[in-house]
């Protein structure tokens, strides 16, 4: 199953995507994507709507970020070694985490913005791991089993903003610059520690390519750290970190430009892609 957030004629909509569609979830009793697996029943709804007709085709619908509304965003820098030593960063102890908002957020197929204040919009491509049930300080043990599923993102970045300081807020926090999706797939199709590749292609061309067992800082591990300082609540975000060969420690930098066609791709869950933009 494929789970997603849409519009449809500006409606904002969630449900799975079948080889016919989409066939919309979306009710009363759960109007967003987050509701549902907030009460644990987004699996079961997914599995009783596999039969159905689709409401609409994929043609007709916007992505949308896969959870629109999520409490918390909780971003990971450094976590693959060939970014760590290209950026000259030291090995740590615990995690780099720096957060998002979901004002930044864009859905597959949707223009990712260059603001008018920078032109060095780098890519990042990342696995998004969605919260399924909540918990604070969980152990490395139980970490899987708070796992609601997994998406691809694109943790875009304005490079220059991000160096103003040692702090990364600023440039990871433009409008429309973090991509995210086109789909959620569930834990139960993904293994426990199974091996997922991901790359970057800017234009066609690969750019970053990795699998997670590369992870400086395993998806278990960032869990219960995360879970140390804050209390994961369904819906909740963790982006897991980027690999090497980002444009920025490129010689000479490669920023991306109006017009260019960036994709992340990761094993079983797809192909997220958005071209690039000006924001006016």
């Amino acid at each position: 199953m494929k789970f997603l957030s849409y519009s449809f004629q500006n409606k904002p909509m969630w449900g799975i995507a079948t080889d016919q569609g989409v066939v919309s979830l979306m009710s009363d009793r759960h109007p967003t994507f987050k509701s549902a697996i907030e009460d644990g029943s987004f699996e079961q709804l997914g599995k009783e709507a596999m039969g159905r007709a689709p409401t609409h085709a994929l043609n007709q619908i916007a992505f949308l970020p896969v959870i629109t509304d999520p409490a918390k965003i909780i971003c990971i820098g450094h976590n693959y070694e060939e970014h760590r030593v290209e950026t000259q960063r030291d090995k740590t102890e615990n995690p780099t985490v720096f957060l998002r908002v979901a004002e930044s957020q864009l859905g597959h197929d949707q223009p990712m913005l260059i603001p008018p204040e920078s032109s060095q919009l780098d890519y990042e491509c990342e696995i998004a791991v969605i919260i399924g049930k909540s918990g604070r300080r969980i152990q490395e043990k139980d970490a899987w089993t708070h796992i609601a599923g997994y998406s691809a993102y694109n943790d875009g970045s304005v490079r220059d903003w991000q160096r103003h300081t040692t702090q990364f807020t600023p440039g990871k926090n433009f409008s429309a610059t973090g991509a995210f999706g086109p789909y959620m797939v569930p834990r139960g199709v993904i293994k426990d520690n199974e091996e997922l590749s991901l790359c970057t292609r800017l234009n066609g061309v690969v750019m970053q390519k990795a699998t997670t067992h590369m992870m400086i800082f395993s998806i278990p591990r960032l869990i219960h750290y995360v879970s140390t300082f804050t209390t994961l609540v369904p819906g909740d975000v963790i982006v897991s970190g980027t690999p090497g060969g980002v444009g920025s420690r490129r010689t000479p930098p490669v920023w991306m430009k109006e017009g260019d066609l960036v994709e992340v791709e990761v094993d079983k869950i797809g192909i997220l892609s958005n071209r690039i933009a000006k924001e006016h």
